[in-house]
């Protein structure tokens, strides 16, 4: 009877909260938000994935912009250092980096993404590598180091995103293999990315002038952030040169400010643009994202571990979900992505205060929010890919610290946001962040009125 009465004794030990949670005995009770919320979980506990800081760098134009002359891996050394700044984090307890990106050759990216942890200041003990899921890769990254948290792989880890479209151009390597004529979904994967931009025009019906108006709204408010200062706090100043094409000679600059955005883009311009894909089409040079170089990376961890250190939360990790869809039509993918990711959260769509979704073409934009309803204020707030630009690999990682420095500014307003975009041969993507300062380790848990033992024997 007393090894029996020990057993139990042993087991309510390990049922009781972690030390960093250890107060009187607690039990779950909706949140905060009051009985009537949709959102229903347990207290906060130590194993919740945050965000303890988020950065990327400008994002310039590709071969003409700001980085036109910078390594790929001078574009990722300075965000991961930046995060080891500002969290004064010792490099050495990060347990892996996960880097998304798409168009070098897989083998020399991640070489130059290993070379790039070393310029930042991480010692060889700490491991890279890449993944590749096309425009979501940045995003990719940041969901494989949250479930590998989550997992208790590691307590922290980097999800990060690069691309230099300077350097690597988008295009296909090698023959095609001919069993590709066999199979139609196969074909459709080969189509370039501006005809199934004219296909979801086509098959759902978005105008012209719905695209141009998307793309006006996009450089309006990108440049209204960029006056505001609202990027500053996101956008690590890059160190970089600038090669004179004609002479050879270089200068010194310090990049970091958006290059892309054109705040007197009007209706009446964009009107004067002639398609750029199709002779008949609608999808053109100012409707389209921006061809692009830039890096961002995002510092997760588990709840506890942040907590003990003393860093600040700036959002938490709720879900993520990837989806197919027909390659013809890959720009409808948010579409899908985004009710299986709220779904996933255990949340309803009107719980969301603010989305991040990326512009790979006007017309796939506009689609997606019509399909989805979508509040127009609550949607690329701060301009999107149009007028920042998307540098493939790295837009995911670019969109964290964009959506989760906006939701602290809203406060209260906005608990919940979603990032999402379409993929390159028929896919979606999409992920729920929580703003980090929404709850505290007792918000969602109340003091238990007895004990609660398995068996009275154990009293």
């Amino acid at each position: 009877m007393e090894k029996a009465i020990e057993r139990q004794r042993v087991l309510l030990h390990h049922l009781q909260p972690s030390p960093p949670l250890r107060s009187p005995i607690l039990s779950t009770e909706v949140c905060a938000a009051g009985d009537s919320a949709k959102y229903q979980r347990s207290s906060c506990f130590g194993d919740d994935v945050v965000i303890v800081a988020a950065c990327r760098t400008a994002i310039c134009k590709s071969k003409r912009g700001g980085f036109k002359d910078t390594h790929p891996e001078d574009l990722l050394a300075p965000v991961l250092k930046a995060l080891l700044d500002k969290t004064q984090l010792n490099p050495s307890e990060v347990g892996d980096i996960v880097v998304g990106t798409v168009l070098a050759p897989g083998s020399q990216r991640a070489i130059e993404c290993r070379m790039a942890a070393f310029y930042a200041g991480f010692p060889d003990t700490v491991p890279l590598r890449t993944v590749n899921r096309q425009c979501s890769s940045g995003l990719q990254a940041v969901a494989d180091v949250a479930a590998a948290i989550k997992a208790g792989f590691y307590d922290i880890g980097i999800g990060a995103g690069l691309e230099s479209m300077t350097v690597n151009s988008v295009g296909w390597k090698g023959p095609v293999n001919p069993k590709v004529e066999m199979f139609p979904q196969a074909q459709d994967c080969l189509l370039p990315m501006g005809i199934t931009s004219e296909n979801v025009a086509d098959r759902y019906g978005i105008t012209r002038q719905e695209q141009d108006f998307a793309a006006v709204e996009s450089h309006r408010r990108a440049a209204a952030a960029t006056a505001a200062g609202k990027f500053k706090e996101e956008i690590i100043p890059v160190v970089t040169k600038i090669v004179d094409q004609k002479t050879g000679e270089y200068k010194q600059v310090t990049i970091s400010v958006d290059d892309g955005i054109r705040p007197d883009t009007s209706m009446s311009v964009l009107a004067k643009l002639k398609p750029a894909f199709k002779k008949d089409g609608s999808t053109t040079a100012g409707n389209a994202s921006q061809v692009s170089d830039g890096a961002g990376a995002v510092l997760l961890m588990r709840r506890d571990v942040a907590m003990q250190k003393g860093l600040p939360i700036l959002g938490v990790f709720r879900s993520f979900a990837a989806v197919g869809v027909e390659p013809g039509v890959m720009g409808i993918g948010p579409a899908v992505a985004i009710p299986a990711a709220v779904r996933a959260a255990g949340l309803q769509p009107d719980e969301i205060g603010i989305f991040e979704i990326n512009e790979a073409f006007a017309s796939q934009f506009v689609y997606c929010c019509k399909k989805l309803e979508l509040d127009p204020e609550k949607v690329n707030v701060n301009g999107g890919a149009i007028a920042l630009g998307h540098p493939l690999g790295a837009t995911g990682a670019r969109c964290v610290s964009t959506l989760l420095n906006e939701m602290k500014r809203r406060g209260k307003d906005c608990r919940f946001g979603v990032i999402s975009m379409c993929i390159g041969s028929g896919m979606g993507a999409a992920a729920v962040f929580e703003r980090g300062n929404v709850v505290d380790q007792l918000t969602n848990a109340r003091q238990a009125e007895s004990n609660g033992f398995l068996s009275r024997d154990a009293i």
